[in-house]
């Protein structure tokens, strides 16, 4: 299925696939009334992503009990092909013990010089994905004949 603008809406099932190759994902959260934007290494836990931080970061305070958008893709610009997956979900701290041990041995890696110690979950409520497939240029697509054209049967009489 394709949406009005011509890309591939994906299913679900095909949201997750994407959702679980790409390294790095984009958190927008709020920040001051105001959309912020973070990119972020991830990893998937079960229906939801997990994120790692530091205590004191933006992304900590403001993510806290809040509804937030995760974003991952994979764009090639120069073939005009990819994809892009958001989930949108209620962003809480981790606070058991039990549970933050169990997140801390997930394949996180971070980039902030402190070592994070607080995770992140996003429980993933909406999941999206579209796919920018190629397309043949304007004077090509102009050029082809339709399927039904290409399948009605010829006379042979002038």
């Amino acid at each position: 299925m394709f949406d009005s603008k011509g890309l591939e809406v994906l299913p679900p099932t095909e949201c997750l696939r994407l959702l679980g190759q790409a390294p790095i994902g984009r958190i927008v959260f709020t920040e001051q009334a105001l959309p912020a934007v973070q990119p972020v290494h991830y990893a998937l836990d079960g229906d939801s992503v997990v994120i790692r931080t530091t205590v004191g970061s933006k992304l900590a305070a403001a993510a806290r009990n809040s509804i937030v958008a995760f974003e991952v893709d994979q764009i090639d610009a120069g073939h005009e092909v990819g994809w892009s997956v958001t989930v949108v979900g209620h962003a809480e701290m981790v606070t058991e013990a039990k549970e933050i041990d169990r997140l801390a041995g997930l394949s996180l890696h971070s980039w902030s010089p402190a070592e994070p110690t607080h995770f992140i979950r996003v429980r993933m409520e909406m999941i999206r994905g579209r796919r920018l497939v190629p397309h043949p240029p304007a004077h090509e697509a102009a050029q082809e004949p339709t399927q039904e054209a290409a399948q009605e049967p010829t006379t042979g009489t002038a």
